[in-house]
């Protein structure tokens, strides 16, 4: 899925510039051994720290900003990347073979090196510390906006916004926001439960079924809306856990009453190979209605539970 900003410019006309090896090695950065330790011991503390006080009910939120502050760290560094790229098109189109061009051209591409190399450590332990979010909250973290995104492929549990989906298809571009594999859309509202074993019941329901589309779609990426309730949420976990890339369509909340419909447009135009249904509002209807006019295959699984409440 991601190639290297190296292998990125091996498509590129370079002739007459040497790119020398970057200036830094692997110990120049933090081990993942070091940095599982560190963020383990930190979260530890952190929520010790918050048990049994006034606060308790807040450590979740704190959480949530702790892998933030590493998921906004390698967004920087990703910008830099981002800069210096654009910044060694336009030399290259300027190309006059001076010794002046030739160095400009060398720093920018230290300078990419530089960016690509302290993101994909920032990105190391955002995913660590979302794996330690998860296992304490049992969510899947991301951000308020945008994506997750993991350029190593060493890291294949993103979370990609729907928007930058869209706009990096509509641009053509192949890179860590845009999954590979076979969509499988999700759909599921959130519910209320009589008991704590019925709300276990119907997690491990979801988790056996997405189990089973798994096993007979082992390339799958998950397609859902989302929510950080409800059945979203269970799916999100599981496909965190099972290292599934997510691909999240947000309401857009503009469209008013048609945000859902149009949701649900989006996500039928990836043209999924299955499409899991829980319990959910008219919205979840339309869209088992509409991948079956598609001629879509639907795991139907929306009675799986008759003793729970749908909110939405």
């Amino acid at each position: 899925m991601y190639d290297s900003f190296i292998d990125q410019l091996s498509g590129l006309d370079l002739s007459g510039l040497s790119i020398r090896p970057a200036p830094f090695n692997e110990t120049d950065f933090p081990c993942e051994d070091a940095i599982d330790q560190t963020l383990g011991a930190v979260w530890s503390d952190l929520f010790a720290m918050f048990s049994d006080t006034a606060l308790e009910a807040d450590a979740e939120d704190i959480a949530w900003g702790v892998v933030n502050l590493f998921h906004r760290a390698a967004s920087r560094k990703s910008a830099q990347l981002d800069r210096a790229s654009d910044e060694i098109r336009v030399l290259l189109a300027s190309a006059d073979g001076s010794e002046v061009h030739s160095s400009n051209l060398e720093e920018q591409v230290e300078r990419a090196q530089a960016a690509e190399a302290s993101m994909l450590a920032f990105e190391q332990m955002r995913e660590a510390a979302a794996a330690l979010y998860r296992d304490e909250t049992g969510s899947s973290w991301k951000p308020v906006s945008g994506s997750r995104t993991s350029h190593s492929r060493h890291l294949t549990s993103a979370v990609i916004d729907a928007r930058d989906f869209l706009r990096a298809r509509a641009e053509n571009r192949r890179h860590a926001l845009i999954p590979e594999g076979t969509p499988i859309v999700f759909a599921g509202g959130r519910q209320t439960f009589g008991s704590t074993e019925d709300a276990k019941r119907y997690a491990d329901t979801i988790w056996a079924t997405l189990d089973k589309v798994r096993d007979a779609v082992p390339d799958l990426f998950l397609v859902h809306g989302g929510d950080g309730k409800g059945a979203d949420r269970l799916a999100a976990s599981w496909a965190e856990r099972r290292e599934v890339q997510q691909l999240t369509f947000s309401l857009d909340r503009r469209l008013g009453a048609r945000a859902g419909f149009k949701r649900n447009e989006q996500m039928l135009s990836l043209n999924p190979r299955y499409v899991v249904a829980f319990p959910g509002n008219g919205v979840t209807e339309r869209l088992v209605i509409d991948a079956k006019t598609r001629r879509i295959t639907v795991v139907d699984r929306r009675t799986v539970t008759s003793r729970s409440k749908t909110k939405g």
